[in-house]
């Protein structure tokens, strides 16, 4: 059985409120402390850290505005770019749990 994390919760595993990083695609939460050199405090990527992060990633977006689960006005092109990074981080990330 998997764990189930508020939005509030997911928060806190940003690398700084606590060392572990933890990353929401689609609602799949992965742990992504192994990357912590693309997403940890001043990577690269950090802005993905403790969020869900679907919309961004479909958009190839860094900001923070964008750290959503809305996917309703995306285009065929941005769910694929969107496949392709949740398939990524399934075969290099470890899944702990659900945003629920």
């Amino acid at each position: 059985m998997s764990r189930v994390y508020s939005l509030e919760e997911l928060s806190a595993y940003d690398g700084v409120k606590r060392e572990e990083i933890y990353v929401s695609v689609r609602g799949k939460v992965y742990d992504m402390t192994p990357g912590k050199d693309y997403y940890g405090p001043g990577a690269g990527y950090h802005v993905f850290a403790g969020k869900e992060c679907s919309r961004a990633l479909a958009k190839m977006s860094l900001s923070a505005d964008d750290c959503t689960g809305e996917l309703g006005d995306l285009d065929e092109h941005q769910l694929k770019v969107l496949d392709d990074w949740q398939k990524k981080f399934d075969e290099k990330y470890t899944f702990v749990g659900r945003l629920g």
